[in-house]
């Protein structure tokens, strides 16, 4: 019966520490959820090989469409319940540690897109920036209230596109199929006139179940960690440090908000700053 007890309590405690993108700000001006397609749970994917991996698993439909443009400062927001924003609790929990990545896809309508029929390229990552101690990004994101900034790209096209934000938390990745996907997509249109169309991967196809960074036990020491899918367009990720990453908030979670805005904010909306 204790054992039984035990388990169940180790369950709950894993599948509350799930999580799952739910807000979008643009140049510190938060969007709340209105462009995410809204993930229907905080479970996560588990297979590479299904068309979840693009957008996760039948996201609710959403008709908001965010206005970005190249060179703007994007950031995603991770939680682990629905419209909880408090930076109290951790983005994501339970030694779910991995890669935060983030992803784009050019597409004709972002509202009716499908994420797996979209052609991706990847705008940003962070994955092992210090092995001395282990820091992971997933642990960035909780050190900045779930949140994680990228900067789009300065070139590309103007038109719709889809914005993938994706962590693999591999805290039991030592065995095919152990790496748990959480990721949602958002809808933008991106301004300016650009003519970049960055080489792309497709979802599923971009990830195989035995890549180094999908399959791989996290509990010895790491000198190295490969992230998966391909290079960052016009980007780096930062190398892995044998000095302590430091851990001090660069977002700043004072001013975090506890509502969750639906409707796209209007032109001219100010801001809390930039991450």
């Amino acid at each position: 019966m204790l054992a039984k007890l035990v388990l169940a309590a180790s369950l709950a405690a894993s599948v509350a520490a799930h999580a799952t993108f739910q807000e979008l700000w643009i140049n510190g001006v938060d969007q709340g959820s209105s462009c995410v397609r809204l993930p229907q749970s905080n479970s996560p994917v588990t297979s590479v090989s299904t068309p979840d991996i693009a957008c996760n698993a039948n996201p609710h439909p959403s008709d908001g469409i965010c206005q970005i443009m190249p060179g703007d400062e994007v950031t995603v927001e991770m939680h682990q319940q629905p419209n909880d924003r408090s930076c109290a609790n951790e983005a994501i929990g339970g030694n779910h540690y991995g890669p935060v990545i983030v992803y784009m896809a050019k597409v004709e309508d972002a509202t009716s897109a499908v994420g797996s029929s979209a052609q991706w390229f990847k705008v940003a990552e962070i994955g092992l920036p210090s092995s001395n101690p282990d820091y992971w990004g997933t642990e960035v994101l909780n050190d900045n209230c779930g949140h994680y900034t990228f900067k789009v790209p300065s070139d590309i096209a103007p038109g719709n596109y889809l914005i993938r934000a994706e962590v693999i938390a591999l805290h039991v990745a030592s065995s095919v199929g152990g790496a748990q996907f959480y990721m949602s997509c958002y809808q933008v249109n991106v301004g300016g006139s650009g003519s970049a169309n960055p080489p792309t991967v497709s979802f599923p196809g971009a990830y195989n179940a035995q890549d180094p960074g999908i399959l791989i036990n996290i509990y010895q020491q790491l000198s190295t960690y490969t992230i998966p899918g391909p290079t960052p367009y016009a980007t780096t990720s930062p190398a892995v440090a044998n000095t302590p990453y430091p851990t001090t908030a660069t977002w700043n979670t004072a001013l975090q908000p506890t509502t969750v805005p639906t409707a796209v904010p209007t032109p001219g909306t100010p801001g809390i700053g930039k991450a």
